[in-house]
């Protein structure tokens, strides 16, 4: 077996795209598959590492030491310190000073007492990341005195006093970077210590500093000559004069940052006698103080101006002083790819390849290498910054040249140039981060720029800012199908769900929003389980319980999304994942994740007839009074979610009981009474778990006894068809009660059950509309009208005989609305089986074949089509036929209910009556036909 170190290289269109290069080791593709394990070993052993490759014995320590230090620099820390732990030599090996050059405790919680036992490794230790102010703090104690670059991310509350230490005790300092969160407690008192403290200062970039006053900037100008790198960006106030004394500088950054009076700066700093780039992007400069600029500036040779409105609302202006004396304009309206290739006296650095070819050109020209380095950390900060605050108007950029400039930075030398180019990738496309919803064309365009590639490669980089980065842009890129597709195609499910296992939270939180928005799509669903996915993300929720609703957000909605598909919630089920999501819906006080618990907890209860998830959600300690308590959460997208997870629960019969003994009656009826004014998907939700509820007698009439009909009868006059369709069931299986009944008609609930039964656009409405006033108007509601429900007595009942009229005429018209009087009189005629098939196709609601009716109120039809009323007699018939029209859901159950009420004699007398209407004899016929074929196909 050989081995060998390659760059991997990518097509971009016709020619051959060179990726950065990461040290990794690659196997000759005739070497077959190449799998070992390591042993665990005593940590105070000297005992062998030994694996089996080929049936050989391998001794790992026999390793050359230098080969060993190689396979270390190539691992992260925690993997670095996991080797480490594995015999005593490499223990040693691991602590060589070489591999603690550079530290990035980004992905860490570094207090004081980490950074001391750190500190034993940190005496060579150059380079420095870190992030927050508790890790900032902590920096002293390592110890590091010959730190040359400090790096640090999220510094808002980083204070004077801890940027003073930081530069008291290293005073090598030759890169200080704090950015691009603002630094919104830096004052121009720290940056002063930082002159007098660093004398060997060359770089200090700061974002957002409220001021920097002229005592600042002038202490750096007379303790730092060598500092030939500023950056002031995004400040309040900086002083222009004072920088004009900074005579070493070269490279100079002030995007952003406004109130700087430009006839001054044109002025003073045109007199710089080292400055050869200035970005002023971002900012109000005008036309007049760039020429100037131009013109007067002996050394200048890069001047950028991104975004600038002034400038770039004359795009004559641009094109006619692009050139000028041999300087580069950049602005978003010129090629930026076309102006930095005119840098190069070199014409094969010209197009959209010239930062590549640039990193690969074996001629070396150090001043010209200077300003690429600085131009790269340069575009990615103001194309990152711009892409974050999204001014309208620049479509045609992003997708001509913008998506490309990125995906170039993402391949930059320069990590913090590489993390910033992902991070803007992953904000650009983004147009409604509300709603989730990426802008096309711009995904379209990454995609033709080798995008998907690109991303998923450095994904799978050794380094976790990398990786984090990579796979937030591949999370967003992917709510576009097209481009979720090509990443599942290119290996991109495996890669994120390796990367919901990292030690890293960041990275797994980043990778669970990839795999969230992935499984959208149904195709998706079932190679993100192949993959692991389904277990990673629920291991995710038992790993990071406590580290921050982000990670657990995401996750809890990827679940959610796979648990909607029925082989996918078995997998969830089998990983854990009921007991993982109760917890979150228990304990977790944020309400994204309750929201996406809830909703997860939703789908795994949908597949009642399919897996017993359902019965497992209801069974699960804790998971009905965590739901019904959810119900009562200020957020409305927390009580929508756990309203529909307690609408599914609630068609398994234990559950039902269980959420009512969990106070889940009155805290629905409470939600309904409260949802006037909510999303129709709230008023849905909380109908639909009463209707739930309902189906037991019980429930039904506390939900009436805790003022459950008024809300309801509200939500049946909602526009919304879902919101009608699911009130007027509810209703329905309310109106089973004659105390309800009669509440319903005292509430006005007739007028609104009319309405349905005769204008509905929905079918299952007006069917189940009709039903209930056929319950309400059958003669029982007769037994408590001499009472009433009110406290009004029986002062309401005198309205009974008009809504009663006026509730039968509408069943009748209703029911006519599904009668062709000529195919009926043929039924009525021969009760041929064609006849009736064509009275049954007719007649057909296809969603009333969902509804599932108890025995008891099978047994209320049938007594139905006994009843005086030749109308209440055909909508008997009429519901019945619907309940068992063969292929039904549970057309079956239906039948074995009516055989055991003795049905049959009932509905024979009824399609014989001579009294009776046309349309119930020729329903009850087909009644009897779809119980003799039911009976038939039990008997086979």
């Amino acid at each position: 077996m050989s081995r060998r170190v390659r760059r991997k290289v990518a097509k971009k269109g016709k020619e051959k795209l060179l990726l950065p290069s990461y040290p990794e080791l690659i196997l000759d593709e005739n070497d077959g598959d190449f799998s070992h394990s390591i042993l665990p070993v005593s940590p105070s052993s000297n005992s062998s590492l030994l694996t089996t490759f080929r049936g050989v014995a391998v001794d790992w320590t026999t390793l050359p030491d230098d080969t060993v230090i190689q396979l270390f620099a190539l691992l992260n820390y925690r993997d670095r310190a996991s080797l480490s732990s594995s015999c005593r030599t490499w223990r040693n090996l691991g602590s060589t000073p070489c591999l603690w050059e550079s530290l990035d405790l980004r992905a860490h919680r570094c207090d004081a007492t980490s950074a001391v036992s750190l500190s034993s490794r940190c005496s060579n230790l150059r380079r420095l990341r870190f992030i927050g102010t508790e890790s900032a703090d902590a920096i002293v104690y390592l110890k590091a005195r010959d730190l040359r670059e400090i790096s640090g991310d999220y510094c808002r509350k980083m204070t004077d006093a801890t940027l003073s230490v930081i530069a008291a005790r290293h005073e090598m300092l030759e890169s200080l970077q704090l950015g691009p969160d603002f630094c919104e407690r830096i004052s121009s008192d720290a940056i002063r210590a930082v002159a007098i403290c660093c004398p060997r200062l060359r770089r200090l970039r700061l974002s957002g500093v409220r001021e920097i006053d002229s005592d600042a900037i002038n202490a750096l100008a007379k303790n730092c000559v060598n500092l030939c790198d500023i950056g002031f960006m995004d400040c309040l106030k900086v002083d222009e004069t004072a920088l004009g004394n900074v005579g070493s500088l070269r490279f100079l950054s002030v995007a952003g940052t406004s109130n700087l009076k430009w006839g001054l700066v044109s002025h003073l700093w045109s007199k710089l006698p080292n400055l050869v780039a200035l970005d002023v992007s971002r900012t109000d400069i005008g036309p007049t103080a760039v020429s100037r600029m131009l013109l007067s500036s002996q050394s200048l040779k890069v001047l950028s101006a991104l975004n600038c409105t002034h400038v770039e609302e004359d795009a004559n202006f641009v094109t006619s002083s692009n050139g000028t004396k041999g300087k580069l304009l950049l602005s978003l309206l010129n090629d930026i790819f076309k102006g930095v290739g005119s840098l190069f006296v070199d014409n094969s650095m010209k197009g959209r390849n010239v930062f590549l070819d640039w990193r690969d050109s074996k001629r070396k020209d150090r001043k010209l290498d200077d300003i690429m380095t600085w131009l790269e950390w340069v575009l990615s900060y103001s194309l990152l910054r711009i892409a974050e605050s999204n001014p309208p108007g620049l479509d045609n950029f992003w997708v001509s040249q913008g998506a490309t400039l990125l995906l170039t930075l993402m391949q930059s030398s320069q990590e913090d140039v590489q993390e910033r180019a992902a991070t803007g990738l992953a904000t650009f496309v983004v147009i409604d981060d509300e709603n989730t919803s990426i802008d096309g064309k711009r995904a379209e365009a990454v995609m033709r720029g080798g995008g998907v590639q690109l991303l998923l490669y450095l994904a799978s980089s050794w380094r976790e800012g990398l990786q984090a980065e990579s796979a937030k842009a591949i999370a967003n890129l992917s709510v576009n199908a097209s481009v979720a597709k090509a990443v599942a195609d290119e290996g991109g499910i495996t890669i994120l769900a390796n990367l919901a296992r990292s030690m890293n939270r960041l990275v797994a939180e980043e990778a669970a929003g990839g795999l969230w928005n992935l499984s959208v799509g149904e195709e998706h669903k079932g190679a993100i389980a192949k993959a692991g996915g389904v277990k990673a993300l629920v291991d995710l929720i038992f790993k990071w319980s406590t580290g921050g609703d982000g990670v657990l957000e995401r996750a809890a909605g990827a679940l959610a999304n796979l648990a909607a598909d029925d082989k996918c919630s078995m997998e969830v089920a089998l990983a854990g994942g009921v007991h993982a999501l109760v917890t979150l819906a228990r304990n977790c006080k944020f309400e994204g994740v309750q929201e996406q618990a809830a909703r997860a907890l939703a789908n795994l209860a949908a597949h009642g007839d399919s897996n017993s998830n359902n019965s497992a959600v209801g069974q699960e300690a804790g998971a009905l009074e965590a739901l019904v308590q959810l119900t009562q959460s200020p957020h409305e997208g927390v009580r929508q979610e756990s309203a529909g997870a307690l609408w599914n629960l609630s068609f398994d019969d234990r559950n039902r009981e269980a959420i009512a003994a969990a106070g889940g009656v009155e805290a629905l009826v409470a939600l309904a009474q409260s949802c006037s004014n909510a999303s129709p998907g709230l008023q849905e939700r909380a109908a639909g778990a009463l209707w739930g509820l309902s189906v037991s007698e019980a429930n039904s009439i506390a939900i009436g006894r805790e003022g459950g009909v008024a809300p309801l009868i509200a939500l049946a006059r909602s526009e919304a068809e879902d919101v009608y369709e699911t009130a007027a069931g509810a209703l329905w299986n309310l109106a089973f009660n004659p105390g309800n009944a009669l509440r319903i008609v005292e509430e006005g609930g007739v007028p609104a059950l009319v309405h349905l039964c005769s204008s509905s656009v929905s079918k299952m409405a007006r069917f189940m509309a009709a039903l209930a006033l056929a319950y309400m108007f059958d003669g029982r509601i007769s037994e408590v009208a001499v009472t009433g429900t009110s406290s009004e007595g029986a002062s309401k009942c005198v309205s009974l005989d008009g809504a009663r009229r006026m509730a039968l005429k509408h069943i009748e018209a209703f029911v006519l609305t599904f009668s062709d009087p000529q195919a009926f009189a043929a039924a009525a005629i021969s009760s041929a089986p064609a006849a009736l098939a064509q009275v049954t196709e007719a007649a057909r609601i296809q969603e009333a074949g969902h509804l599932r009716c108890s025995g008891a109120e099978i047994g209320r039809f049938v007594a139905m089509l006994r009843n005086p009323s030749s109308i209440l007699k055909t909508c008997a018939a009429f519901a019945l036929l619907q309940f068992t029209i063969p292929g039904g859901r549970h057309a079956v159950h239906h039948a074995n209910l009516l055989q055991n009420a003795g049905a049959a004699r009932v509905l024979r007398a009824a399609a014989a009556a001579a009294t009776a209407p046309l349309e119930a004899k020729v329903f009850a016929r087909i009644v009897l036909r779809n119980l003799e074929h039911h009976l038939i196909e039990m008997s086979i």
